[in-house]
């Protein structure tokens, strides 16, 4: 986490302690915001890893990596962390780095995809949760959920329709990993194969992209 972890807020709230599913540690790359609060207040480890402290961003990653394994982390979940992981840490977590990003990738990638998608005029927005590799949002995509953009084109407003989506999609998609729905398909690793059956909400049906490959 790198903010105010609302995402976190929601991963809370409905995975953490349920169905064999534990939050197990939180990790930010900034002292003092508030998702390290709503943490604490959820009884969870937490720790703080500023690059500046670091001789570099890898050695950065590999005391993360090493405190994460220690709190017993097996899947990682990137929910506004707003920093580059180096390839060795991705590797210490063969069960996945998993990031939200608020666009429908690969359309508006980067740091700054809320911006982009208002500048561009874009009528049609939306979420993706994806397996994070060694780019910059550019992992093999789990789930992704388009969402109508607010005329107002209002950041703010745009913002809080995305984050409906992020708090409902993020948290399915580690329901769906810990349940082993989620899987590769051997002809093609880009592709990610999801169990439909475990898609019913009560809201409707959330597809992914992969469902209709059934």
């Amino acid at each position: 986490m790198s903010g105010s972890g609302t995402n976190l807020q929601a991963i809370l709230d409905t995975v953490h302690d349920r169905d064999g599913i534990e939050v197990a540690a939180v990790a930010s790359s900034k002292l003092g915001v508030k998702a390290l609060d709503r943490a604490r207040s959820a009884g969870v480890e937490t720790h703080v890893f500023e690059t500046a402290a670091y001789a570099s961003r890898a050695h950065r990653d590999r005391a993360m990596a090493t405190w994460l394994t220690e709190q017993g982390v097996e899947l990682v979940v990137l929910a506004g962390f707003m920093e580059l992981l180096d390839p060795s840490f991705l590797a210490e977590f063969p069960a996945g780095v998993v990031n939200v990003h608020p666009a429908l990738l690969p359309a508006f990638p980067g740091a700054h995809p809320v911006e982009d998608q208002i500048a561009y005029g874009v009528k049609v927005g939306g979420v993706t949760v994806h397996f994070v590799d060694d780019g910059i949002d550019t992992g093999p995509i789990i789930l992704q959920q388009a969402v109508p953009l607010p005329y107002t084109r209002s950041k703010e407003d745009v913002l809080t329709v995305l984050h409906e989506a992020e708090h409902e999609l993020l948290p399915r998609a580690i329901r769906l990993i810990a349940d082993g729905r989620v899987r590769f398909d051997e002809r093609n690793p880009r592709l990610v194969l999801v169990d439909e059956r475990a898609l019913e909400t009560t809201k409707g049906t959330t597809k992914s992209w992969a469902d209709g490959q059934r």
